[in-house]
């Protein structure tokens, strides 16, 4: 019972990460309807950015918390600004052109962005500093560790402030009327370019406050660390119903549950033929079945039926 207690700890810790970049992917996609397969390498700069922050102040000698709130609110704006140019250089001069040409430039962005990473910051692996306590805290038998806790906190309380922010502002209500119908919403007064734009830096601050605690989670960065977590987001998005916000981060609980369960039984359950690494095949299995049955995802993707 302590085993399975501590792989659903781990697999909400994940699933909580996912969920920050799914969020992003379902904002953008419930907007102008594209998936911004560059987000996972949003993630990767917003990582390494914070990298580069805590090497260059390591040797002010600030406390741990704060050198990792000072980096990440770096990667905040780094991403953001990241995210702002991407969509006015590449996405925004292909709003009117067929679905495929922006599905390809987004492809062809996540792979320069890669690259361009690469040759700033080396493709060697680096190890991220232990910023937080590492002491475990137990639980009654399983445990969890500062850097846990901050995750599980951030992604509750980000969700509750996109959530009210969607709900309750006037920019939320621009987002609304903009995903509805973006020519009607113009001619009441709203602009749709400053909503998407706005939207892709709300989605981008969000993959790079993921990117920071996935580094402190598991210690290391590196230029092609993003790929993965996008993929898997992007499937939590589509897991939970691509447009639908709690969707996003329903699907991404429930993807990181199904990994950490994988990976905890894959072995026993296969008689050692396969081993925990083969987890991901439990993750995506999981998709096909639920899009099978429901393609609309298990939440479904949120129309609004006014702004």
């Amino acid at each position: 019972m302590d085993i399975f207690l501590q792989q659903i700890l781990n697999g909400l810790v994940l699933g909580s990460m996912y969920a920050l970049v799914a969020l992003g992917y379902t904002m953008v996609y419930g907007i102008i309807n594209l998936i911004n397969f560059a987000h996972g390498e949003v993630l990767m700069v917003g990582a390494l950015t914070s990298w580069t922050v805590i090497s260059a102040l390591s040797s002010v000698g600030m406390p741990g918390w704060l050198l990792m709130l000072i980096s990440l609110l770096c990667a905040i704006v780094v991403c953001a600004a990241l995210n702002f140019a991407i969509e006015k250089l590449a996405y925004r001069p292909l709003r009117s052109a067929p679905r495929l040409a922006p599905l390809i430039t987004a492809m062809g962005m996540s792979l320069l962005l890669q690259t361009i990473a690469m040759i700033i910051w080396k493709p060697n692996p680096k190890p991220y500093p232990a910023l937080l306590p590492n002491d475990p805290i137990d639980l009654g038998g399983p445990v969890i560790s500062v850097t846990q806790i901050l995750i599980l906190g951030l992604t509750t309380a980000i969700l509750a402030a996109l959530m009210w922010l969607v709900n309750r502002t006037k920019l939320g209500r621009a987002m609304r009327a903009t995903a509805e119908n973006p020519r009607v919403a113009a001619l009441m007064g709203v602009k749709p370019d400053m909503v998407i734009s706005a939207t892709f830096i709300i989605g981008a601050a969000l993959a790079a406050v993921a990117g920071v605690m996935w580094a402190a989670n598991y210690g290391t960065v590196q230029h092609a660390m993003g790929f993965l977590p996008g993929l898997k987001a992007f499937t939590a998005a589509v897991l939970g119903g691509i447009g639908n916000l709690a969707g996003a981060v329903v699907g991404g609980l429930a993807l990181g549950l199904i990994e950490a369960l994988g990976a905890g039984y894959l072995s026993d359950l296969t008689g050692g033929v396969f081993g925990s690494h083969y987890a991901d095949v439990f993750a995506f299995l999981a998709l096909i079945l639920v899009l099978t049955l429901r393609p609309s995802g298990l939440l479904g993707e949120r129309v609004a039926d006014r702004a």
